[in-house]
């Protein structure tokens, strides 16, 4: 089934060929890339999203190619929209919303995913948990669990093919602190998945805080002992359907179908073990900048695009027969281009996906009572979570991992060297000197430095910095033409 032939599921070709090499991953670790350690890029391709092989083979032609200048021009886009985020985000989100259907640039989709749901925030606001959670040992119920889970992650992606590899390192290490960060939820397994994904995008820390804001704003309950939210949201989605699709919905009602048999799996793996890959990425995209109601579109979507007619019907006339309909997705419903325009179209909001959620909810308790796990209440989307957790600039500031010093002259350096050690500066300066301060601020400037060497400034700069008034004038010189 294509179904399961899509993200690291294997078909029986491709279960033949992992098993010839099955010696290799139970017995080696990689220290390098995994794929070139255990023998793959010789002899198998690995597609622009790092799956080996057969495993995305619809995502290359489902996916739309994005022109080199268009991304481009995306990519500064976005890069102006994260060094102002607080901006952007409380007086503009409906242009990062519409940013984000046209799909985030590859460049920088962990980045944005990180502020989309309010990792960033959280990671400065917890500076060194991680570190802290990953030096503990685990509780030994959950880290067996999570050890027999780790090889069934996307076993066909380059940072997931190797036993022990790096990748499956570090989703050991993001699984193990969310259950100890979270001891009273532990773990469940749809959230391998979840951080398998993101951490395709972003270092192990900054995929735990994703991981963290997923669980607790975006799909809050839905991993916790009993499954409650999960079946709660699978009757707002077949109320959904009745409005959206009445055929389909008549349907799943004749021969009986809870919405719990085909809708758990797409909901809570954000159905990044479902769609071709190209999907998943667009789908996540709109669904950490939305919230829920994206994946209660794509639910509607798919549902409707199976059963919604009368032909289609014909082809499933059982409850057997509907449920390997469902399970056997037709490609040309998940391509992302079709996938993404019906998403978009359908007229779901979070107002509806709330107003079918307090109905469903005074339905469950005059069934079953209380619902046992109090889960926080759900946040729909980037702009609902910045504006219920309180953060200062300092928590969206952007660390440089990498910083590069330029080289300078060994005359500039030690002339460097010698102002450092002043303790004060002076007052007057000789003509044709500047303020230090203002000069190490400019140091990597090739123009700069040679001015500086030959002890002397343009003769636009080459005056007596005698009193405050020539000193504003100065500083605003130096700003206004960047020397």
């Amino acid at each position: 089934m294509m179904a399961q032939q899509e993200n690291g599921r294997l078909s029986s070709e491709d279960t033949v060929s992992v098993m010839t090499l099955g010696s290799q991953f139970d017995e080696e670790s990689s220290f390098g890339s995994d794929s070139e350690i255990n023998g793959f890029t010789s002899s198998r391709h690995t597609d622009k999203y790092g799956f080996i092989g057969g495993a995305q083979k619809y995502s290359t032609e489902s996916a739309q190619e994005v022109p080199l200048e268009v991304l481009r021009h995306r990519e500064a886009k976005w890069l102006d929209m994260l060094n102002h985020w607080d901006k952007w985000i409380s007086k503009r989100f409906k242009k990062v919303r519409l940013r984000c259907q046209k799909g985030i640039p590859p460049s920088l989709r962990g980045r944005a995913w990180l502020y989309l749901s309010g990792g960033k925030v959280k990671r400065e606001q917890n500076s060194g948990k991680f570190k802290e959670l990953d030096s503990m040992d685990g509780d030994p119920k959950w880290v067996d669990v999570i050890e027999r889970d780790l090889h069934r992650q996307f076993p066909f992606h380059e940072m997931f093919v190797s036993r022990g590899g790096h990748g499956q390192q570090d989703l050991f290490r993001v699984l193990k602190a969310y259950t100890l960060y979270r001891p009273d939820e532990g773990y469940c397994q749809a959230q391998a998945p979840i951080a398998a994904v993101l951490l395709m995008h972003m270092p192990a820390e900054d995929a735990f805080w994703g991981l963290v804001q997923i669980c607790e704003k975006y799909l809050p309950g839905y991993y916790s002992t009993g499954l409650e939210a999960i079946q709660l949201d699978g009757e707002i989605l077949n109320a959904l359907l009745k409005r959206v699709s009445p055929p389909a919905y008549r349907h799943l009602e004749k021969h009986k179908m809870e919405p719990i048999l085909y809708m758990t799996e797409w909901f809570m793996c954000a159905f990044s073990r479902t769609l071709p890959w190209s999907s998943v990425l667009r789908v996540w995209d709109m669904f950490l900048c939305d919230g829920v109601k994206i994946i209660f579109r794509v639910g509607l979507v798919l549902l409707k695009s199976m059963l919604g007619s009368r032909e289609k019907l014909k082809a499933c006339p059982g409850q057997y027969e509907t449920m390997e309909l469902l399970r056997a997705l037709e490609p040309h419903y998940m391509q992302e281009g079709f996938l993404v325009h019906q998403v978009l179209e359908l007229p779901i909001s979070s107002r509806d996906v709330e107003r079918e959620h307090r109905v469903q909810l005074k339905r469950w308790r005059k069934i079953h009572g209380e619902l046992s796990y109090k889960s926080p209440p759900r946040m729909h989307g980037a702009h609902a979570i910045m504006s219920a957790e309180p953060h200062t600039r300092q928590d969206l500031r952007q660390k440089p991992t990498i910083i590069v010093q330029y080289p300078l002259p060994s005359d500039t350096q030690s002339e460097f060297a010698r102002i450092k050690k002043r303790s004060t500066i002076r007052k007057k300066e000789k003509k044709g000197c500047s303020l230090p301060s203002c000069h190490m601020r400019l140091s990597s400037d090739p123009y700069f430095q040679e001015a500086w060497r030959r002890q002397t400034l343009p003769k636009k700069f080459n005056f007596h910095v005698t009193n405050k008034y020539f000193l504003l004038i100065y500083i605003y010189c130096i700003y206004k033409f960047r020397l």
